[in-house]
Formats: structure tokens, sequence, C-alpha cells
């Protein structure tokens, strides 16, 4: 079995635990976090809160989360969806009112947990202790693009990983705040 089918089938395997236990309370909230989550609507306004503060480093906290953003959304939507051309997985049929629009792009990687992952490494270099926090939405995040079915989960460990480079990278050109 090559290391391509090995995948597929944990991936066939989590997303069928994952999604087992869903409710409909549960259904409808990681759906709910997914649509504002999509196209980084829960990250623009998480910046914005953090922007309104009177702490520069909470203001600095939100550019390089944004920085990470602008570098790990083209990265994973353009360049990696385009070379991988990965199908979603198989939604199940919903009722009429609780359809979600499915979505238009391919799988891999997940750009919203690349964007969610991005930001939340951009606000943890700058304030450590926003990591936890942040880092917990981002990772519910992630989970709910699985139990909504939009992913698989390496879809979304690909998108964690390529998001927190990204959010590393930032470092490249702005240095960290003194300590």
């Amino acid at each position: 079995m090559t290391i391509r089918n090995r995948i597929a089938a944990a991936d066939q395997r989590l997303l069928s635990r994952m999604t087992a236990a869903n409710t409909q309370a549960l259904d409808r909230a990681t759906t709910g976090l997914g649509r504002v989550a999509d196209h980084g609507v829960l990250w623009f306004a998480l910046a914005a809160a953090l922007g309104a503060r009177r702490s520069k480093w909470t203001r600095r906290a939100a550019l390089r989360g944004l920085a990470g953003m602008a570098i790990a959304s083209p990265a994973a939507n353009v360049l990696a969806k385009r070379l991988v051309r990965r199908t979603r997985p198989e939604r199940p049929l919903l009722p009429v009112g609780r359809m979600a629009r499915p979505p238009r792009t391919t799988s891999f990687p997940s750009g919203t947990a690349a964007s969610a992952a991005a930001f939340a490494t951009g606000v943890a270099l700058e304030v450590p202790a926003l990591a936890v926090p942040v880092g917990g939405l981002a990772a519910a995040v992630g989970a709910s693009r699985v139990t909504s079915r939009a992913h698989y989960p390496s879809d979304v460990l690909a998108g964690f990983a390529l998001g927190t480079a990204a959010g590393l990278l930032t470092l490249r050109w702005w240095p960290r705040r003194p300590t």
C-alpha cells in the first residue's frame, strides 16, 4: 500500500470517527464556526478587537497575525490547491433548512485552517499570553472543517502546518518585540 493510500485510509477512519458523534447542536455549532471563519472573517474581527485595545503589543499581534494570513491564504488557496487537486469528502444529505453551501475549491490543504494557524501564530509571537485562547479557537476552526465534512483531517493538518510556517515567516522581515 502506498503512502498516499495509507493517508487516505487513515483520513477516512478519522473522518468517520469525528462525524459519527455529531448531534444537531454540534452540527450547527461547527457549521456556524466554519462559516464565520471562511474568508478570514473571524480573524479580521479578532484583529479589529485586538487593534482597538490601547496596548501597542496587541496591535502588533493583530498586524502580525494578518501578515501571516496574507502569506498563508494565497499559498494554500492558490498555489497548493492547484498543485494537489484533491476532491472533498462526500457530504451527507442534509435537510434543506440545514444545507450549507458546499465549497467550490479543492480540498488539500485547508485554506481556512492555514489562515487560522497563521493568525494564531502571529498573535502568539507578539503576545504569548494569547497563544492558548487564540490557538484553541484556531484548533476549533480546524475541527469544524472536518466535522462539517468540508475537509479530511490531513487537509486540516497540512493547512495548520502551512499557516504556522507563514506566521513564522513574518519574523524574516519583522523581528519580535523586545522582551
